[in-house]
C-alpha cells in the first residue's frame, strides 16, 4: 500500500539569488582574471598561433558561462527549490528540466547540519546539512532562524544523538 505524499511546498529564500550571483561572479572573475593573464603572456612570449587562438575560445566559453551562472541560473534555482519537513520524512524538490525529488525516511537519517560562509552571514542564511549512511543533501539558503529551528526539529525526529549525550553513555 503505497501512501500519497503531498508536493513540498517550503521555499528557499529570495536573498540566495544575491548569494549566488556573488559567490558565481567572484568565481568566473578570478577565472577570466587568469586567462587575461595566459593571453597577455601568449602576447608577450609570442607562444604558437594556435595557443592564442584556444585562449581566446576558452576565454570566449568562459564568458558565456559566467553570464549565464551570473543572470540566470540563480533565478532559476530559487524559484525552483521546495522542502518539507514532516514527522516521517524530508522532501526536497528542484529543477525544471532535470526535476529531482527525494524523500529521506526520518529513520534513516545519522546527522543533520548547518552551514554558514561569509557570504550566506551576510545575507543571514544557512544551509542545511541532512545526513544518510549512504548520502548526503543540502537544503540551500534557509534564514538563520528557520533552519536553526529545521534543525532541531530534524534532530528530534530522527533520533539523532547530541554528541553531549553520546560522550556522557560512554563513560
Amino acid at each position: 500500500m503505497y501512501l500519497s505524499i503531498e508536493e513540498p511546498t517550503k521555499k528557499i529564500s529570495k536573498e540566495a539569488v544575491k548569494v549566488w550571483r556573488l559567490s558565481n561572479t567572484i568565481g568566473h572573475g578570478i577565472g577570466i582574471l587568469i586567462l587575461g593573464a595566459l593571453l597577455f603572456v601568449d602576447f608577450y612570449f609570442d607562444w604558437k598561433f594556435w595557443i592564442g587562438w584556444i585562449l581566446i575560445g576558452v576565454t570566449g566559453l568562459t564568458a558565456l558561462s559566467a553570464m549565464y551562472s551570473i543572470f540566470i541560473e540563480p533565478f532559476y534555482l530559487q524559484k525552483t527549490w521546495r522542502y518539507e519537513v514532516d514527522t516521517e520524512h524530508v522532501q526536497l524538490k528542484h529543477g525544471r528540466i532535470e526535476q529531482k525529488h527525494i524523500i529521506i525516511p526520518m529513520s534513516k537519517i545519522e546527522f543533520v547540519s548547518t552551514h554558514q560562509g561569509p557570504l550566506l552571514r551576510k545575507y543571514g542564511l544557512y544551509n542545511l546539512g541532512i545526513g544518510t549512511v549512504t548520502s548526503s543533501h543540502t537544503i540551500p539558503a534557509i534564514p538563520t532562524e528557520e533552519a536553526l529551528e529545521l534543525r532541531a526539529k530534524i534532530a528530534r525526529l530522527a533520533k539523532v544523538k547530541d554528541m553531549d549525550d553520546v560522550a556522557g553513555e560512554e563513560q
